[in-house]
């Protein structure tokens, strides 16, 4: 039976500053990585503050990049957004200032285009209140906002 490797707080320190700077990392991905590190408690407080002062970790930073990156790459809505970063233990400051990274032009037009994609591909569907269900079910899932879902299923319609 091979026994798990142990690190020092300096060969930890080394591995979670290459872990931060491959990707932007929230604070409880951290503490996770060292726990699994089998980490102490009070070694992991200071590989934290270390990584802090150093600005490897920034809480801000990561919970911009998150919004961005979530919102151009799947098309994720506000709401989704937010209960993904509360998940990560995001203060409610710092998930204010990730949502300004998304303009609101951009934010509409994304819907729209998301919405359009989604009934094309419904276009089969003959039954009208199916169509409307999952239409809605979809940009709901992916936590777009119910005014504009629902504005949108009324669409239908008409």
């Amino acid at each position: 039976m091979n026994t798990p490797k142990t690190y020092t707080v300096e060969e930890a320190k080394r591995r979670l500053e290459r872990y931060c700077v491959y990707q932007e990392r929230c604070h409880k991905e951290v503490q996770q990585k060292l726990y699994e590190m089998r980490m102490i408690p009070l070694a992991i407080d200071e590989i934290i503050d270390h990584l802090l002062r150093h600005n490897f970790l920034n809480e801000t930073r990561f919970a911009q990049a998150f919004a961005r990156g979530k919102f151009r790459t799947k098309k994720w809505g506000r709401n989704r957004i937010i209960n993904e970063l509360k998940r990560r233990e995001i203060s409610k400051f710092n998930i204010k200032i990730a949502l300004k990274e998304i303009p609101d032009s951009e934010y509409y037009k994304t819907f729209e285009v998301l919405a359009e994609k989604r009934l094309q591909q419904l276009a089969s569907e003959e039954n009208l209140q199916r169509k409307r269900k999952k239409l809605a079910d979809y940009l709901f899932y992916r936590g777009w906002e119910s005014e504009l879902v629902y504005a949108k299923v009324n669409e239908l319609s008409k």
